[in-house]
């Protein structure tokens, strides 16, 4: 006779806002303010994602604690007391808005501008937004290579967006340094290892290898980086080019979940259709096979449903 291991799960119990919550052990304490219905705002959190701490919006107060804790990462604990809308909280999460919003794009980025309501946060009081240095401003600075034209110097030029390819685009005007790209495309998920941080401290950005361009990397073309983008940073050539255009929607577009018609392997789609037209393709985080990530075929692969004989 076989005998069929059980496995007991633990439960823990703290306390969020004065109210009592149990979840399972293991959890974090942003999925116990989640099963309270208590949700904290994130940016550099990924449900499918290992935490990596990175943009600190999701800080909560913990009692005996002596720094606010990143709910997305700390676990919680049997008789933990946490809070979640103190003045401290408060006043971190509006500093982390206002030092992200005077320094990078945040118009692309869902749910930020409820945040920067909500927090009171006014990134306009540290002046005018910093563009992003381009690749290789400090290496030509030394250099003594100062003058980038029109009398600015090469560390004061933006970044144009990186257009080399066909499926998506890399607006690092928008790159919030999340890291969540690099995840998804390294140990996470795809083990290509395409994109990694590059540079140390303000030089510090997401890059090829050798900054080379995407048709010339490891890049295997899957999407998945832009899946997790919080930004925009990374975007679909389409949904780019549709913004440029100023026909971009999303009030005017439907959500239709199918099968990938591609192989056997029973990914599921979500097809973004404006205009009676796919304008984007992602997939569930929550469906058992994909967790939100697709291959090229998958998240690309669509244009041959636009290709339709000319009616006589």
């Amino acid at each position: 006779m076989s005998v069929v291991p059980v496995t007991i799960s633990h439960t823990v119990e703290l306390e969020i806002d004065g109210e009592n919550v149990r979840v399972r052990e293991g959890a974090t304490i942003l999925d116990a303010c989640r099963a309270q219905g208590r949700d904290q705002p994130t940016l550099c959190y990924g449900d499918t994602l290992t935490p990596i701490n990175a943009c600190r919006v999701c800080v909560v107060e913990v009692e005996g604690s002596r720094v606010l804790v990143p709910s997305c990462a700390r676990k919680a604990e049997d008789g933990m007391v946490v809070r979640t809308d103190t003045e401290r909280v408060r006043h971190s999460r509006k500093m982390v808005l206002e030092f992200l919003g005077s320094s990078v794009d945040l118009t692309t980025a869902p749910n930020v501008d409820g945040w920067m309501e909500e927090y009171e946060a006014k990134p306009e009081r540290y002046g005018p937004p910093a563009p992003p240095a381009p690749e290789g401003a400090r290496d030509r600075a030394q250099a003594g290579h100062h003058h980038a034209g029109d009398g600015q110097t090469a560390a004061t030029v933006a970044q144009p967006v990186k257009v080399d390819n066909e499926s998506y685009i890399r607006d690092y005007a928008k790159c919030i340094l999340c890291y969540k790209c690099v995840e998804g495309c390294g140990t996470d998920w795809q083990n290509t290892f395409a994109i990694a941080v590059a540079g140390r401290g303000f030089d510090a950005r997401i890059s090829t290898e050798y900054a080379a361009p995407l048709p010339d990397s490891a890049c295997v073309y899957c999407g998945n980086c832009i899946a997790v983008c919080p930004t925009g940073a990374l975007m679909f050539k389409s949904e780019h080019d549709m913004r440029e255009d100023g026909t971009w929607d999303e009030s005017e577009q439907t959500v239709t979940e199918t099968i990938c018609s591609y192989c056997g392997v029973g990914c599921s789609l979500e097809l973004h259709v404006q205009d009676n037209s796919i304008v984007k393709v992602t997939s569930p985080l929550d469906h058992g096979i994909t967790r939100g990530n697709l291959c090229v075929k998958g998240r690309f692969g669509y244009q041959y449903v636009q290709n339709r004989p000319d009616e006589e």
